[in-house]
């Protein structure tokens, strides 16, 4: 049978190139070659193919938005409609396309607009698996490029070749619930023997992530009995959660498809979050887009769907409701909410969030899907999953006195091989003797930012410190077994060792968080105008300890916050909240003038009080991300809890040790 060819029109190219003039002149009508584009721009983030006030759209409108947010220089050079009116149906890119959050608007809204197929030197994971389980085509072949100008005849087996089955099988049928519709009705655990065979004589070894993954393997048509890293498989996930960024799309898609009322698979193991537009009304990013009636439909959409089928929600109260609490309201940032709640060792958790592998500081798999897998897993309780190699990531010596988890994750992401894509795809397997000295909160830190160092998701296989959490947090007395850890001889793709004694206090520049130095390198200290403490990354627990140990001793001092420099202080769940309130910490935030937020994700995501409002503002920042237009206008830098604190009390970049030096 002659395979599809991929395009149904000429090839009309858009080079993401560096140059704004370059990009201008395409869209203009300008045809250019690769090598007349050229630099192409790498690590383009979905905050730039769809930004944030894009996401209340779900349905074809997205069309008119596609990479509305895209930098070149220092210009954003591709308005509203101009892809549709430009008749772009190819877009050629460089390195790690697609990467950060895992929105499945940035490629439904590429679709949408008339893109049939994007070309990268590499992309993210859950990007390059949205695409597909939408049906828009990608390609790492830049050899394409030339072929299509060409007027080639490209078609569809071309470009799956080289893929794994499962995923070539997916994009051949239009898409994963087409897929779906046909090939997982009838999915079955895997046979005991598979699942189990890494704890008997003879198994081969392997690590803490392929036994998990062997222990929740689902046979299916399209499926191997045995399959090896880099087979597509399906798993039966213990949890499913989604948040309201994404639900209205997945009951459209679900509803479209299926029909009124759908049968979902085990509805007790899904959890539905409204945590990202708490403070919409304060975000100056949806309030000058005119979109806040849109977020507020998008919630209730999500509100509905929930209650049609029972799912349990939490949301997180406005400040004026939290003041009528009554103490019942358990809600925050849908991953931070996951460990504290739901995510046990050795299960598998899946959430529509790139930050979903926070919980993997207990032993769990747990790793982040679009709204697409999400949708299927609903009806099937099945989730796709390319086996992934590993990264076994040895963190040696005794963190310095002022070194937190986040530092050593900044230092990673700064580490060339990271730099270069060693990690894209990867699980990031965090182990030694640093490991074993931090707490679940420092090593969330750690698995949480596993996203922004390329990987699927990262672990720490569940010891001591995890059986203390999980009693001393959550009332669950649960019993670590003797399974739940690597085997002395698993294979990993590579083995990074970083001396964690050797390491003092770091930042990242604007731009991406892969731009981290040793802060006491910096000679010239940018001033700041916005320090934020919050986040899924840093609004758990011990970031607040860190918190309040800074502010504390400024208090002891008489210092306040110096004039120009706003400080928000935003809890990552209301269990931190109440914790922060019974040790009297909210007494000593006030006392030095910031302001407190309720627990969302906010700024972080430019959702909320905190981001920058004018391009000439200068952040501090204990989030995960800097992208650009990521948290506003402005620059931001990242940073610990502790170098947040100080700087802010500085009114620049500083440690906590050298705001100490001064007085």
């Amino acid at each position: 049978m002659t395979s599809a060819s991929l395009l149904d029109a000429p090839a009309r190219l858009l080079f993401l190139a560096q140059d704004p003039a370059r990009v201008a002149a395409q869209l203009g009508g300008a045809a250019l070659t690769l090598l007349d584009a050229a630099p192409l721009r790498d690590d383009i983030s979905t905050d730039e193919i769809t930004p944030v006030p894009i996401l209340t759209h779900f349905d074809e409108k997205l069309g008119r938005y596609p990479y509305t947010g895209f930098r070149a220089g220092d210009t954003q050079p591709i308005g509203i409609d101009a892809i549709r009116q430009s008749g772009i149906n190819v877009v050629v890119a460089g390195k790690r396309y697609g990467k950060g959050s895992s929105r499945e608007h940035s490629p439904m809204a590429e679709k949408s607009a008339g893109v049939r197929l994007v070309i990268a030197e590499s992309f993210e994971r859950i990007y390059r698996q949205n695409a597909d389980n939408i049906g828009l085509y990608t390609s790492t072949d830049m050899g394409l490029v030339a072929r299509l100008q060409g007027g080639e005849r490209i078609t569809v087996d071309e470009i799956v070749a080289g893929r794994d089955a499962l995923a070539a099988a997916i994009v051949k049928a239009g898409g994963l619930l087409a897929f779906g519709q046909a090939q997982l009705r009838d999915v079955t655990p895997a046979a005991e023997s598979a699942a189990e065979s890494s704890d008997m004589a003879g198994a081969p070894p392997r690590t803490l992530f392929e036994k998990i993954v062997r222990r929740h393997l689902l046979q299916t048509p399209a499926t191997a009995a045995d399959p090896q890293q880099g087979d597509g498989v399906f798993l039966r996930a213990d949890w499913r959660f989604i948040h309201e960024y994404y639900s209205g799309m997945a009951a459209h898609m679900l509803h479209a498809r299926f029909g009124r009322p759908l049968r979902l698979a085990d509805p007790d193991r899904i959890v539905v979050f409204e945590d990202h537009t708490s403070y919409v009304e304060e975000s100056p990013n949806h309030v000058r887009a005119g979109i806040v009636p849109n977020v507020r439909a998008m919630c209730q959409a999500q509100r509905d769907f929930a209650d049609a089928y029972g799912l349990r929600q939490h949301r997180t109260l406005t400040e004026a409701e939290a003041a009528r609490d009554t103490g019942a309201n358990v809600a925050g940032i849908s991953h931070a909410m996951m460990a504290e709640h739901y995510a046990l060792p050795g299960q598998v958790v899946v959430g529509t969030d790139s930050h979903t592998p926070h919980s993997g500081a207990l032993g769990c798999v747990a790793f982040g899907v679009g709204t697409t897998d999400m949708a299927n897993a609903f009806v099937t309780g099945a989730v796709r999953l390319t086996l992934p190699a590993s990264l076994r990531i040895e963190l040696d010596g005794a963190p310095a006195q002022g070194v937190t988890a986040k530092d050593i994750v900044l230092h990673l992401l700064a580490l060339p091989e990271i730099r270069a894509g060693a990690g894209v795809g990867k699980v990031f397997e965090f182990a030694g003797e640093a490991i074993a000295s931090l707490s679940i909160d420092e090593r969330a830190t750690l698995t949480n930012m596993t996203a922004e160092l390329g990987g699927l998701t990262g672990i720490v296989a569940p010891d001591a410190e995890t059986a203390r959490f999980l009693r001393e947090r959550r009332g669950v007395d649960a019993g670590i077994e003797p399974w739940m850890r690597s085997d002395p001889d698993a294979g990993y793709a590579a083995v990074l060792r970083v001396d964690c004694a050797t390491l003092s206090p770091l930042v990242a520049s604007p731009g991406d968080p892969g731009n981290g130095v040793p802060l006491s390198s910096l000679t010239a200290r940018p001033r700041i105008d916005i320090a934020y403490g919050g986040s899924c990354t840093a609004g758990k627990r011990e970031d607040f300890d860190y918190y309040h140990q800074v502010l504390a001793w400024a208090v002891a001092r008489g210092l306040r916050l110096p004039d120009g420099v706003t400080l928000y202080l935003q809890y990552g769940t209301t269990a931190v909240r109440d914790y922060c309130v019974a040790q009297g910490y909210d007494k000593t935030f006030a006392a030095v003038g910031a302001r407190i937020l309720q627990p969302s994700c906010g700024a972080c995501a430019n959702c909320g009080p905190g981001s920058s409002t004018e391009a000439s503002q200068v952040t501090i920042s204990a989030i995960n991300r800097n992208f650009p237009g990521r948290s506003g206008p402005g620059s931001v830098w990242l940073a610990s809890p502790p170098t947040v604190m100080a700087s802010a009390l500085a009114g620049e970049l500083a440690s906590f040790a050298e705001l100490q030096a001064r007085y």
